[in-house]
């Protein structure tokens, strides 16, 4: 009896045996995306979305002839090193790194050779990325936001919303190489203006609360936020404490202004991400990311929510709503 089992066990095991490299082998046959972000996979779903169209565009639809493998650091930019390294491990055929320059500079440093895509604020030329715009040369290639050149462009902005602000303060994440450098600039673009700027840090959650408590204190009439993937996937929070505050805030997405926020200008994040997907489905059907040329945005909106305005007792300057390319009512 004890005989019979064995032998019905290894039968079992045999045709088990039989089913599981076919399961594997139908797994290995996808390539995988890897997918390297820097807050959590809840506050970026609508940009997951675009990127999948992005490579629904290139003829690649997740789970059917792609796999999409998604690692996040849930705002802690210390831990996209790791994270890089594990899809490496993994044999990813290309990295898109979605979440900023701390995301890219993670990705570069774990590989040479699996091709990356990055979507960065900043001169990805001068962060050493790409030798070139036109012909990146290496195995990175990506988008480019221009967020540090459209900083002075959201300053102007401001003053002609709150004209009389002679303090106006600036929330960055302290984590984000760009947040700092943009910050710089404002200084020096608002003191030439006779406006002084002073500076918020935020890199978690429970930074809002003191730097909103500072930004009272110090008297500061209007607010810019930076553009980072971390402050970007709490603009739920920040919005509700421009609200409860009342403070006249710009931001760089529209997606603050559709969450309650008084104006932004800048280019389109989905859009954006939906050229990262773009640009790994070419990959995937055997583009080179040496020859892909680094991507910039061309159109800029300027997005106004005369509710939010109204609630902030601010009459928005007729020559802003003209120019607007979208008015929240």
């Amino acid at each position: 009896m004890a005989h019979m089992k064995r032998r019905d066990f290894i039968t079992l095991l045999g045709g088990a045996a039989a089913v599981w490299p076919l399961a594997a082998r139908a797994q290995g046959a996808l390539p995988v995306v890897g997918v390297l972000g820097g807050t959590t996979r809840d506050e970026w779903t609508p940009f997951l979305a675009a990127l999948e169209f992005g490579l629904k565009d290139a003829g690649f639809i997740d789970r059917q002839n792609v796999a999409i493998e998604d690692l996040w650091a849930d705002g802690r930019y210390e831990r996209l090193p790791a994270l890089a390294a594990e899809l490496v491990r993994r044999r990813v055929a290309v990295i898109v790194a979605i979440g900023g320059v701390a995301s890219a500079r993670a990705a570069k440093s774990a590989t040479s050779t699996v091709p990356i895509v990055f979507l960065v604020g900043r001169d990805p030329v001068e962060l050493g990325f790409v030798g070139s715009y036109n012909r990146p040369g290496g195995n990175m290639t990506g988008v480019h936001l221009l967020n540090l050149e459209l900083a002075a462009k959201r300053l102007e902005l401001l003053r002609e919303l709150v004209p009389n602000a002679a303090t106006i303060a600036v929330l960055i994440n302290p984590d984000n190489p760009n947040n700092r450098a943009s910050a710089e600039n404002l200084e020096a673009t608002a003191r030439a203006g006779g406006q002084r700027v002073i500076v918020l840090n935020a890199n978690a959650a429970r930074d809002f609360e003191p730097a909103f408590a500072t930004l009272l204190q110090q008297r500061a009439q209007a607010l810019i936020v930076a553009a980072d993937p971390f402050l970007d996937g709490q603009r739920g929070q920040i919005v509700a404490m421009t609200t409860r505050y009342a403070i006249p805030a710009i931001f760089q997405w529209r997606e603050f202004v559709e969450a309650g926020g008084l104006v932004s200008y800048g280019t389109s994040l989905t859009g954006a991400h939906r050229q990262q997907g773009l640009y790994a489905g070419k990959i995937l059907n055997g583009a080179n990311p040496a020859e892909l040329p680094v991507v910039q945005p061309t159109k800029f909106d300027l997005v106004i929510n005369r509710k939010a305005a109204s609630a902030l007792g601010i009459t928005i300057p007729p020559t802003l709503l003209v120019a607007a390319d979208e008015v929240i009512e």
